[in-house]
């Protein structure tokens, strides 16, 4: 058992991908190692700026060896009437090295064969790791390799050198064009000379003296530590998202935090516009008080360990202050005019080409918002339906502010400010944020009643629009992120338990696409079709990704329901009618009385002669159904689908009986119908709440 050390050393890889290369590096080898049968105790990547590197630790020494058993002619055609080897025979040894007196039998189910079973020595660790590195090398995910000088060797970034070892020992290979070697690079300006590894077990600890932190995870943990204490002296709270930190730790081989400040007067600038410039193009860490608000600090990350860090700190200041200057600019120009008078420029800016303006967009989700405020006051919830109108006009007028035009990030951020300095209602102002709301899966979601509106509209005109235009999505395209507008329409509604139908929302949407010279929308009747199976469709995509069976959602979509919130409560009946003891039996009852109606070649009644009930189970099962209509139909008045199943799964029983004693297909003909009659009441029953047949249990 030994140590394996590889190295690649490069110039400064690019930040955004050193993670995922290390990561893919590290599985690549493992995978190769696993397929070659080459045990180990540990493997751990390493990466920095300028390295990517592999240690493992307990290698075997060797393959092991392994028998292989070849298997020839059949013996009919191995040996003549006399028993001596034939052509096929002799050829067959030839090809194995050996002589045909030591071939031997191999029976099989098929006849008998000649066969050899030879031992294949396993090959040294150290021959078969150059290739293994290779590979992984070449199976890396990079986007664009690049090749330097007259070489052919091509890699995301030149390379500068290979250390290859087994312990102490060089392993003799060309990797990347470069010969390996045991010599290393320390930190780019303090230790810039090529120092040697002793031993492959010393590779991390000569390193960290070289000033350089090898171990990702390591790294990025001093930076939080470090970040936090900072800004902890401040009494503040670091973002520290976490894109933005594994960027920050690619970029360093040796982290120091220092912060530093700007004027207070940047603070009036929207923070979301500070806090966007800071991070995108300084990578600094931006720090807030307890309740979120931004303070005039921000960390940043040195790779230096600098005698004055004032001059650093000085020297971050001075180059982040013209771009908050920026912000500031962008910011009062904008306040020359209220937001209302931005959507003037917004009848010339297209939406779509065949769907208008985004001007016209805005009417549409004026319109679109005011029928949802409608139909929500009349549940008994509090929306002004003249400021939600006054909201959707509103809606996209910050797409015409100069701080949107430098920041496309802050649309909507950038009109709920400007909304609150116009003295727009408070209301109006937050809805503009919220509109787009939730931005991505699991992201929050609007939380005034205007918002949602808003949220809802914005979304039902996109989608009823480009569906329209026959620009639905295919396969993996979505340009207008339609699969995400539709999750959101439907979280929305579940979540915010809003009892609202789809149908008249795309209705209502098709409808906004009308005016006094017709409409936009050719095929309207096509486009609701599309439009509701591709909202249905979503169901399955939003609810596997909370650990819902596939099958539960088959159950209740089999019954197409077209509300999204009586599709989220026949879910949660049918995940808890699965839970009990009779649910499998059911679902199989259910399957069963299906196909029996499914044959059935005359109309089935939907009434049943309790006077052609002639045996004891029919009877029985016939009582149980009554009185589970009875008691069902209050519930269901009550949307109490799990109490609803929790009734039906009584039927358990009486079905089986019924089964067991009953012949369905009677001779009599009145008899049979009546029966069929009884088994249409029991299915109609189950799928008042879902189809319990599809359920796999």
């Amino acid at each position: 058992m030994s140590t394996i050390l590889f190295e690649l050393g490069c110039e400064e890889l690019p930040p955004k991908s050193l993670k995922p290369l290390r990561d893919a590096l590290q599985a690549s080898v493992t995978e190769q190692l696993t397929a070659a049968d080459i045990t180990f105790d540990s493997i751990k990547a390493f990466a920095a700026p300028r390295r990517l590197a592999i240690q493992i630790q307990g290698i075997s020494d060797k393959q092991p060896d392994r028998t292989e058993q070849k298997r020839g002619p059949a013996i009919k055609a191995a040996f003549d009437a006399e028993g001596n080897p034939t052509r096929a025979a002799m050829g067959f040894a030839k090809g194995l090295g050996i002589e045909a007196s030591e071939l031997t039998t191999i029976n099989t189910d098929k006849g008998d064969y000649v066969g050899f079973e030879q031992t294949i020595r396993g090959q040294a660790t150290t021959e078969l790791l150059p290739a293994i590195f290779q590979t992984a090398l070449d199976n890396l995910p990079i986007a664009k390799r690049m090749r330097s000088g007259a070489s052919r060797n091509e890699f995301v970034r030149p390379v500068q050198w290979a250390v290859l070892m087994q312990d102490d020992t060089v392993i003799d290979a060309t990797i990347q064009g470069h010969q390996t070697g045991t010599q290393t690079r320390g930190h780019r300006f303090h230790s810039p000379d090529y120092h040697n590894i002793a031993h492959a077990n010393d590779y991390e600890q000569l390193l960290d003296g070289l000033k350089v932190v090898a171990d990702f995870d390591k790294r990025q943990m001093l930076i939080k530590n470090q970040v936090k204490a900072l800004a902890d002296e401040v009494n503040s709270d670091a973002i520290v998202p976490q894109d933005l930190l594994n960027e920050v730790t690619a970029l360093v081989d040796f982290p120091i935090a220092l912060r530093a400040s700007f004027e207070a007067r940047f603070l009036q600038v929207p923070q979301e516009a500070l806090i966007s410039t800071m991070q995108a193009d300084q990578k600094y860490f931006c720090l807030t008080d307890k309740t979120g608000k931004l303070q005039p600090y921000f960390i940043f990350i040195t790779n230096i360990e600098s005698k004055d860090p004032n001059q650093i700190i000085e020297g971050n200041e001075k180059v982040v202050r013209p771009r908050l200057a920026d912000a500031e600019f962008f910011f009062l120009q904008d306040q020359k005019q209220p937001l209302f008078a931005l959507t003037e420029s917004l009848k010339n800016r297209v939406f779509q080409d065949k769907l208008g303006t985004i001007w016209e967009k805005s009417e549409r989700i004026a319109k679109l918002a005011a029928f949802i405020a409608t139909l929500m006051q009349q549940q008994g919830h509090d929306v002004n339906v003249d400021e939600t109108v006054r909201a959707g006009i509103l809606s996209k007028a910050d797409l015409a502010s100069s701080l949107v035009g430098e920041y496309p990030e802050l649309q909507g951020i950038a009109g709920t400010y400007y909304a609150r300095l116009n003295d727009e209602p408070e209301a109006v102002a937050a809805s503009l944020e919220e509109q787009y709301l939730p931005k991505f899966s699991g992201d929050v979601l609007p939380q005034t009643p205007i918002g949602i509106c808003l949220a809802l509209a914005d979304r039902l005109d996109t989608l009823v629009g480009i569906f329209a235009i026959d620009q639905a999505p295919t396969g993996s395209k979505d340009p207008f992120s339609l699969r995400r507008s539709a999750i959101g329409i439907l979280r929305i509604l579940i979540e915010k338990q809003l009892p609202i139908n789809l149908v008249a929302l795309v209705e209502q949407a098709i409808k906004g696409y009308s005016d006094a010279e017709g409409s936009k929308i050719a095929k309207m009747g096509d486009t609701f079709t599309q439009v509701m199976a591709f909202l249905n469709s979503r169901y399955r995509a939003m609810y596997t990704e909370q650990g819902v069976s596939v099958d539960t959602i088959q159950a209740v979509q089999a019954i197409n329901p077209h509300m999204p919130l009586d599709f989220d409560q026949r879910i949660r009946a049918v995940q808890a009618f699965s839970e009990l003891s009779q649910a499998s039996m059911l679902a199989d009852s259910n399957k069963r009385v299906a196909n029996i109606l499914a044959k059935s070649e005359v109309s089935v009644a939907d009434t049943v002669d309790e006077a052609l009930l002639s045996e004891p189970a029919e009877q029985n099962l016939y009582a149980n159904v009554q009185q589970a209509q009875t008691v069902v139909q209050p519930l269901l008045e009550q949307a109490d689908y799990t109490q609803v199943l929790q009734t039906l799964a009584s039927l358990d029983e009486p079905l089986t009986q019924f089964f067991d004693q009953v012949m369905v297909n009677s001779e009599d003909a009145a008899l049979k119908n009546n029966r069929l009659a009884l088994l249409k009441q029991v299915r109609a029953l189950f799928l008042t709440v879902a189809d319990i047949s599809e359920l796999q249990l």
